[in-house]
């Protein structure tokens, strides 16, 4: 018998009683089920430190010094490469995860990690704009967010790449653009319209959209997906012009040193059953085949979350960019969040 796979199929693993072991799990907020960590906890004997981030930046920042005590995080697509460019992330071993399978087809090899050498696909979504129709006439593209009948009464993502992406957009550009003079015209789109903000806020805009403080946001579908559950009469709509598509997946960082346990983590996520109950809690899009097909018909159907064929075609993926190229647009959204 393969020795690892024996130590794996031991509960807190030989030589450790059972309650000795520790994993620590640094997620998105909303990204699992009540039971999810519990569950694990109780099958396991793992205990299991969890605490959660708003942003790929914030996590980013915790994690960079190569020493900050967290073994598994979920950074989106795009920060994957960096990641291991930096030599953060550690390599995964497949035969650790024997539910891997168990990703829809178009996760199994992605853009971004073909061989899926550095991580494993979770959730993915996009992002739109959650409203209120008690604006009024109800906005169809990211144009409608430059209307000046929402003025402190709006919000954009506090995500230099969604909220460049979206002015992009607007522009008719791609929301990877490169060049500069394009940068500086979606920078000075982003400009003219934050007079209009109430804020740039993330998954904290939910409350004020459900309590009426905010009429319409910058959304990812999964936080709009939540509001709406909390009130029906919100909407969400995929803007005209294009939007954002995004992968969030569990990667195992180079200095955790408890690479079977995060593993057995990881795999414990791609169980059908586990990656359902996310999805039926949290509202978010899993990446995994045997949980969707498992999903009830009407939240498989949910056009926030699984968007037909015809809407998801003007996605369009964020790509990792050019070191110089990345840092212009850190500048421009420096520029922009001290305008």
């Amino acid at each position: 018998m393969n020795r690892r796979i024996f130590l794996m199929g031991v509960p807190g693993l030989a030589g450790c009683s059972r309650g000795s072991l520790r994993l620590n799990i640094f997620n998105w907020s909303n990204y699992v089920a009540s039971s999810t960590i519990p569950d694990f906890e109780m099958e396991t004997g793992i205990r299991v430190r969890y605490a959660v981030y708003e942003s790929n930046e914030e996590m980013l920042a915790r994690v960079l010094s190569g020493n900050s005590g967290w073994d598994v995080v979920f950074p989106t697509h795009y920060y994957i490469e960096p990641m291991r460019q930096n030599n953060l992330l550690a390599r995964l071993d497949h035969s650790y995860l024997p539910n891997l399978p168990n990703l829809a087809s178009r996760f199994a090899s992605p853009a971004w990690d073909p061989k899926l050498e550095w991580s494993v696909p979770y959730m993915w979504g996009a992002s739109g704009i959650l409203y209120n129709p008690a604006i009024g006439a109800p906005p169809a593209g990211w144009s409608d967010m430059w209307d000046n009948r929402l003025q402190g009464r709006m919000t954009m993502l506090d995500d230099p790449a969604e909220v460049l992406g979206a002015a992009l957009k607007k522009l008719g550009l791609s929301l990877n653009e490169t060049r500069e003079a394009p940068l500086r015209r979606a920078q000075a789109e982003a400009l003219r319209q934050k007079p209009l903000l109430r804020a740039y806020l993330n998954a904290e805009v939910r409350d004020q959209v459900v309590a009426g403080d905010v009429l319409a946001c910058q959304a990812w579908a999964t936080t709009s997906q939540q509001a709406i559950d909390a009130a029906p009469h919100l909407r969400f709509v995929y803007p005209a012009e294009g939007f954002a598509l995004y992968a969030d997946s569990a990667v195992i960082l180079r200095e955790s040193r408890r690479y079977d346990l995060a593993h057995r983590f990881i795999d414990y996520l791609l169980r059908p059953e586990v990656a359902a109950a996310v999805v039926l809690q949290s509202k978010a899009a899993t990446a995994n085949q045997q949980a969707y097909n498992r999903l009830p018909p009407g939240v498989a159907a949910l056009p926030a979350l699984f968007p037909p064929a015809d809407t998801l075609a003007r996605g369009e993926w964020f790509a990792t960019m050019p070191a110089a190229a990345q840092r212009l647009r850190d500048r421009l959204w420096t520029e922009i969040k001290s305008a």
